[in-house]
């Protein structure tokens, strides 16, 4: 199961909103087959394990980080093709959420006579797929809200200056989420300020979808993200959309989206999240500054904090912090993060944790 997990990591960044799974067969204590969910549209693990398989397959047993599936949808039930190669036994490490699935993979197989267990390493089959448990149960991205800030809780210098607050490993650390997560979402402040790129540099062909929250449509026609759109899809959440400037934007391959709130005048952060479920986009990395933070946390959309924390002091009342809005009165009201973990990134520290939503 262990080489299973290893092998469904592979799909990170490719199989969004599938989830990442793994598959290895195991015949007379020999691995003779092995295979992994590697990109949306291709073969399921158990397929591809089969595909690959060395040996004929009948009375082995197959190692399933995930349920079997017993549906069809872009490909045949996985079901169907381990009663095909005549499996023996199914090791699963966690069932399906999905009702599609939900234990009725488990069912069809123990009814033809294939012995089957689950629950083998489930709590680490269960994170890998973190966000794709939420998004099949919720119909909502999973969102995460990143920052880097300074000892004395700061996200930029009074100037607005910010490059750069952690060193290179932490940096690096944070393309690995990029590739994780499916889409990665700034405010219009933040791209006027940096004029940032907003793709992974670890591995090209994986760029999340970028998304901007921009009342009025301000980015720049010759803004980077602008510059790049027909290469990275880009989309733009606004509130009120000046004809000529939503054509100039769609023109240049930029997708613009009117989500006005109540007042008309910003942009219904909640409705973007369901329309992005909607769409199938399973996650959210949240990149924006104190604004976009403060309106997420407020309204309960966030998921996961990362905060990143550098060994640096610079001070100033009117430079900003991680979190901005309005804010919560009382500390018996604090939002709390639970499963928490620290990492020690050279001279930075990550601090991440699941916010507490009872």
């Amino acid at each position: 199961m262990r080489r299973a997990l290893e092998l469904a990591q592979r799909g990170m960044g490719h199989v969004s909103p599938n989830p990442m799974v793994g598959a290895v067969i195991v015949k007379d204590g020999r691995i003779i087959g092995e295979g992994w969910h590697e990109h949306i549209g291709g073969l399921h693990a158990e397929r591809n394990a089969f595909k690959h398989c060395t040996e004929d397959c009948t009375g082995a047993t197959i190692y399933v980080t995930l349920e079997p599936c017993c549906h069809w949808g872009r490909t045949p039930p996985c079901t169907d093709a381990i009663l095909e190669h005549k499996i023996a036994r199914v090791v699963v490490g966690c069932l399906d959420p999905n009702p599609l699935v939900a234990g009725k993979g488990l069912e069809i197989l123990r009814g033809a006579g294939i012995e089957c267990d689950s629950g083998v390493l489930e709590d680490e089959c269960h994170a890998i797929n973190e966000v794709f448990f939420h998004y099949i149960t919720t119909k909502k991205p999973y969102v995460v809200m990143k920052y880097a800030m300074t000892l004395d809780g700061h996200i930029a210098a009074y100037t607005g200056d910010s490059k750069w607050i952690t060193g290179e490993t932490a940096r690096a650390q944070v393309q690995q989420t990029r590739k994780w997560l499916s889409s990665i979402m700034v405010g219009i402040g933040t791209v006027l300020a940096d004029d940032p790129m907003l793709n992974c540099r670890i591995e090209p062909g994986v760029d999340p979808i970028r998304l901007v929250c921009d009342s009025t449509l301000r980015i720049p026609l010759d803004s980077q993200l602008v510059r790049t759109a027909k290469d990275i899809p880009t989309w733009v959440f606004c509130a009120n959309a000046d004809v000529r400037r939503k054509t100039a934007l769609e023109d240049a391959g930029v997708k613009v989206i009117p989500l006005p709130d109540e007042s008309g005048t910003h942009v219904d952060l909640a409705a973007a999240m369901d329309y992005l479920g909607q769409e199938q986009v399973d996650s959210v990395l949240l990149e924006g500054g104190g604004t976009l933070n403060g309106e997420a946390l407020r309204l309960g959309l966030v998921d996961r904090v990362q905060a990143y924390i550098a060994p640096k002091l610079i001070g100033g009342a009117t430079a900003r912090g991680p979190v901005e809005g309005p804010g919560i009165a009382r500390m018996a009201d604090a939002l709390t993060l639970d499963d928490l973990t620290i990492t020690r990134l050279d001279d930075d520290i990550l601090i991440e944790g699941r916010i507490r939503k009872d």
